[in-house]
């Protein structure tokens, strides 16, 4: 059994936590199952750092330790190798605002009021900005002495400074606030999407919530961010911190700096990718420099499966059907993996985790105060990390905007509804009188519908899917023009 679990919907639970100190915790493990952990390493009065590493649009296929064959990523590849690396990771929805909703707060966007209104189910943006009431891991963490900074991509909030990271528990911030391919300055067409000019986007870079420079100079914001997210580890190393690195890319418009253009075998995509790989090493070298390697998490994912409109502008999901904007595996299961030299039991982890339950691990890990005044919908991983014992999560709710699409439990996933591309920029719905059925152990890319051979299977799923949904309250203003569109923001 993990030490705590957080659950939703008909399962809700609010448990006490049992905590010892974390030194405690890891010292009886350490002498139970021999990890190399030992009391010099972490001080009884220090609380882990906590780096966690978001990529935007990143397929489950991108990284060569989940299967690319032409893009190098030594330094992720090494993360896994010494950390765990996950296998039946999701996000929580397919598109960026809502995924990076419910990462930062734990809950579903249904439940925070970031996810899109009936009339447009699949995009969805900030228009306005994550409520007020809303509890981040970074508030969280603030609260029990943590330092904290929100690194590169935002898109929460921007039309008023209440909505940016510095209103919402980060002490710094560093970046832009929505897609890098926002404020375009003309009509976009496939062909200019592949063929990105700095012009065409007008992007402003922000620190606090001032405007430092505009149009961003993308080609250089992979090395930016990094810089920024180094020069922070220096000069907060002597107490607890917590930085949220957003990387921008590979959403398109993809930018690569120069020493990484023309780099890679997979062409500008790879490029990409390999210099957030050169990224994930300069930051575990300057940990390994001060000091700080025994002593912090770090978490490396993505918020959505990959844009397959842009074709080779893409990423790969791997054998995964579908892409961002779906439902299906493609769409929102994602590369995960959690490293830290002296505490996490390595190895391939094929438990079912999601990006919903990183707030829970957090808070059992650091201490801080899980909120109780709420619905939560995560688990805490904490002792999957630790021990590799089982995770606590066996289901899953596959939204679009406000609607249910899917759900899954064990190995089965029940589809209610699809979505499917039909051209750049546009999707179609497809409704299923019977919904389809598919059994992702023996079949993870979802080709053979099975809802005719276990149509008991179909009735539980059905019946898990109405006792979620009864216990679902819809945050009572939804919001969500499309991402992406011009209007008439603040920046």
């Amino acid at each position: 059994m993990a030490i705590a679990h957080f659950m939703a919907g008909s399962k809700l639970l609010f448990p006490q936590i049992l905590r010892t100190s974390l030194l405690v915790k890891l010292i009886l493990w350490n002498l139970i199952a021999g990890t190399n952990l030992s009391a010099q390493n972490i001080r009884p009065d220090q609380k882990p750092n906590i780096i966690l590493i978001l990529a935007d649009d990143m397929g489950y296929g991108d990284a060569s330790v989940y299967g690319h064959p032409t893009i190098q990523t030594p330094n992720i590849d090494q993360l896994a190798e010494e950390g765990q690396r996950w296998t039946n990771f999701y996000v929580a929805a397919s598109v960026c605002t809502p995924s990076r909703a419910a990462l930062l707060t734990g809950r579903l966007p249904i439940r925070n009021g970031m996810c899109s209104d009936k009339r447009r189910v699949f995009w969805s943006s900030s228009k306005r900005g994550l409520p007020s009431e809303e509890i981040t891991i970074a508030e969280a963490l603030k609260e029990v002495g943590y330092t904290t900074a929100c690194i590169g991509k935002w898109h929460l909030g921007h039309k008023n400074p209440k909505y940016l990271p510095i209103s919402n528990g980060f002490d710094y911030y560093y970046g832009i606030p929505y897609s890098n391919d926002m404020n375009k300055t003309q009509k976009m067409t496939k062909e200019l999407y592949q063929n990105p000019k700095i012009s065409y986007y007008n992007v402003p870079l922000m620190e606090g919530d001032k405007i430092i420079e505009r149009p961003f100079e993308q080609h250089t914001a992979t090395k930016r961010y990094t810089q920024t997210a180094l020069k922070f580890i220096k000069e907060n190393k002597s107490s607890p911190f917590f930085i949220f690195l957003s990387h921008s890319m590979p959403h398109v418009p993809l930018f690569a700096s120069e020493s990484f253009r023309g780099k890679s075998e997979r062409g500008l995509y790879g490029d990409v990718i390999e210099e957030i790989d050169w990224s994930v090493g300069e930051l575990i070298r300057t940990l390994q420099e001060e000091g700080l390697e025994e002593n912090t998490l770090v978490i490396f994912t993505s918020d959505n499966g990959p844009w397959k409109m842009l074709d080779e502008h893409g990423g790969s999901a791997g054998q995964f059907r579908g892409s961002k904007g779906s439902t299906w595996e493609g769409g929102m299961r994602v590369p995960a993996i959690f490293w830290w030299k002296s505490a996490v039991k390595h190895g391939v982890i094929r438990e079912m985790a999601a990006t919903l339950d990183l707030f829970p691990t957090i808070c059992s890990l650091t201490g801080a105060k899980f909120p109780k005044d709420r619905v939560m919908d995560g688990y805490d991983l904490t002792a999957t990390l630790l021990e590799q014992e089982e995770s606590d999560r066996d289901e899953m709710f596959f939204y679009m905007g406000r609607q249910l699409f899917a759900v899954r439990k064990g190995n089965f996933k029940l589809h209610f509804k699809t979505r499917e591309i039909a051209g750049f920029r546009k999707y179609y719905n497809m409704e299923h009188s019977t919904p389809l059925l598919f059994n992702l152990g023996e079949d993870p890319s979802e080709q053979y519908d099975i809802a005719a051979k276990y149509p008991e299977k179909v009735k539980e799923l059905k019946k898990l899917a109405e006792e979620h949904l009864r216990n679902i309250e819809p945050y009572d203003d939804q919001i969500a023009p499309r991402d992406g569109d011009v209007g008439t923001e603040k920046f």
